[in-house]
């Protein structure tokens, strides 16, 4: 059943209720039985009923605007996102709808129910790290409404999907500490749960085996939160123990290899003299702080301008769910800096 579809007469015919009853059900009126609410909410919600002013703005106009849905505004990479959406679809007459979930599942279930109630064409996610169950995506592809989602791919099916190509950029950095001498190379990976993790750890695996490197399971170091606090007590704790020390750090983000590098500094040791180390995102400090940080650079803004493109073709029936086989995949560069060069 396509979105709109369901009206108040439906679900009145189905509980054999008259419709302005199942209209006060829905809006919590007294004088309504918990009972009686409960069967009409319960079948409202599977039929797909929504409010009749907004599933007539999905179903037979457009309101020309959309939304972003990302995990939080400050970091550098989704900013740069925003730039790339807010360009494209400024130049073809859409405005710009934005939550952010800071990482929580709850939140981000919220800001599909917001920007629905907004009566949005479209939507463009990237989900937080807390989302493991992606049932309110699947029900909006089910009823298909307009979705594409960028940076992190989420485990449907059908899905129109924006993303670097992590797992080249991480092996990448990689090869590029071990090019420099380095052989002792622990990974500050994401949460397990991302794509995007695995697919960074799997480039650091196989730099590894393709250099001839065991890898050491005990130096893939998670950092669930990727704040500088955690990579800070992380990398102090590890690097305590003088014997069989590592003595280079692939992190997963810039944020992540800051507070690493804070922990190395506190410790006394040199960076890259002691320690090489690696980011990834190519945040705006990465280049401004001592020794500068090399990192993977990701098209921010390229991702952002590709997604709404796309977004915008499925909004306009240019394409569709079912006829987009593959996902959008762009390349990183390696930023070499002086934080993984030795001298």
């Amino acid at each position: 059943m396509k979105l709109g579809q369901a009206t108040i007469k439906d679900i009145a015919k189905e509980l054999n209720v008259s419709t302005s009853t199942v209209s006060r059900a829905l809006k919590d009126y007294p004088g309504i039985s918990d009972e009686t609410k409960r069967k009409v909410k319960e079948l409202a919600d599977r039929l797909n009923y929504r409010p009749n002013a907004v599933a007539l703005s999905l179903r037979k106009s457009k309101s020309f605007t959309i939304g972003v849905i990302i995990p939080e505004v400050v970091h550098f990479f989704f900013s740069t996102v925003i730039s790339g959406v807010e360009g494209v679809a400024y130049a073809n007459g859409y405005n710009v709808i934005l939550c952010q979930t800071n990482e929580k599942f709850s939140r981000e279930k919220s800001s599909v129910e917001t920007m629905l109630s907004n009566q949005i064409d479209g939507v463009l996610v990237s989900f937080s790290r807390e989302t493991t169950n992606f049932d309110h995506f699947q029900k909006l592809i089910d009823l298909e409404f307009p979705i594409v989602f960028f940076d992190r791919i989420p485990d449907l099916e059908n899905t129109i999907n924006v993303t670097v190509n992590d797992y080249q950029g991480a092996y990448n950095a990689v090869k590029h500490l071990i090019d420099q001498g380095f052989k002792k190379i622990v990974h500050l990976s994401g949460p397990d749960n991302l794509a995007i993790s695995k697919q960074r750890k799997g480039g650091y695996l196989d730099a590894l085996k393709d250099s001839g490197i065991q890898a050491n399971p005990d130096w893939i170091l998670e950092c669930p939160y990727g704040t500088e606090k955690e990579s800070f007590l992380i990398t102090t704790e590890l690097f305590k123990n003088k014997d069989n020390r590592p003595d280079a750090i692939f992190a997963h983000h810039d944020i992540v290899a800051a507070g690493a590098m804070m922990a190395l500094k506190a410790l006394g040791l040199k960076i890259p003299e002691d320690v090489g180390v690696v980011g990834f995102s190519n945040w705006q400090f990465s280049s401004m702080i001592d020794p500068p940080l090399s990192t993977v650079s990701q098209p921010g803004f390229q991702i952002g301008e590709t997604a709404t493109k796309l977004l915008l073709d499925l909004i306009n029936k240019k394409t569709s769910m079912e006829s987009f086989s593959q996902n959008i995949v762009l390349d990183t560069e390696l930023l070499v800096r002086k934080s993984s060069v030795k001298v």
